[in-house]
C-alpha cells in the first residue's frame, strides 16, 4: 500500500473501517464512500445462499484510492461456486453505483480460503447456524 491509497479492511463482524489520515480525499467524503460501499455490497447475494456477500465474509478488502478508483478483493465459498462468473460482476456494479466512486476492479482471491467462521452473526442467524 502506498501513501496515496486508503484501505478499508472489511470483515463480516465489523461494519466499517476508519479512514486513514494520509488520503488526499476529505475525511468526511472518504467515510461516506466507505459506508456507502459497504451498504452497496450488502445488496449483493449469492444466488444459492440467503445472506449477502458482505455478511458471509466474502469481501476481504476494499481499497479507495485518491483518484477514487476502488479495488476489491473478494473470495467465493468454494472454487466450484456456480455463481463464480456472476458474483464479481455484481460486486463491481454495486460498488460502481456509489456516488463519487471511479473505476472499480474486483479480484477474486483464494488466500486465505473462506470458511464459515468468516460469517457475521447476522449471516449465521439467517442460515440457522447457531
Amino acid at each position: 500500500m502506498t501513501d496515496e491509497t486508503k484501505t478499508a479492511e472489511t470483515q463480516p463482524a465489523e461494519t466499517q473501517a476508519a479512514p486513514q489520515p494520509e488520503s488526499a480525499l476529505p475525511a468526511e467524503e472518504l467515510s461516506r464512500m466507505s459506508e456507502d460501499i459497504v451498504s452497496a455490497l450488502k445488496t449483493v447475494y449469492d444466488p444459492e445462499i440467503p445472506a449477502d456477500i458482505y455478511e458471509l465474509g466474502l469481501i476481504y478488502k476494499v481499497d479507495i484510492k485518491d483518484d477514487r478508483t476502488v479495488d476489491v478483493d473478494m473470495t467465493l465459498t468454494t472454487p466450484n461456486c456456480p455463481a463464480a462468473a456472476e458474483l464479481p460482476m455484481m460486486v463491481e456494479n454495486a460498488v460502481a453505483s456509489v456516488q463519487g466512486v471511479g473505476p472499480v476492479t474486483v479480484q477474486v482471491v483464494w488466500d486465505p480460503p473462506w470458511d464459515p467462521s468468516r460469517m457475521s452473526d447476522e449471516a449465521r442467524l439467517v442460515l440457522n447456524m447457531w
